[in-house]
């Protein structure tokens, strides 16, 4: 869905270049943080704390799953899950299409 219009979006972009790359990093990271908290709480982990291993993992399948083939996402969740084979899981393909 896009509700903006062109000259609003145009105004939009332009704003946003003016800032300095790190003031865009800077709010790019925040966005990042804001949606990862969302994700947290609507997987049940509230408060944020949770570092177990089923949450890391449930929370890379809601971030980052569907960016991987099905092989290369197991072995990250396996990985995740401390239930990993020898293969270090950073050693992923990444879907192209």
């Amino acid at each position: 869905m896009n509700d903006t219009s062109p000259a609003i979006a145009t105004l939009q972009r332009q704003l946003l270049m003016q800032r300095s790359g790190t003031e865009r990093l800077k709010m790019g990271c925040s966005m990042f943080d804001t949606a990862r908290a969302l994700m947290r709480a609507g997987l049940g982990d509230e408060t944020g704390l949770d570092r177990s291993p089923t949450m890391r993992m449930r929370l890379f399948e809601r971030t980052y799953g569907r960016e991987f083939n099905p092989v290369a996402a197991a072995r990250i969740v396996a990985h995740l899950l401390g239930t990993a084979a020898s293969a270090p899981a950073w050693r992923v393909d990444v879907i192209t299409s």
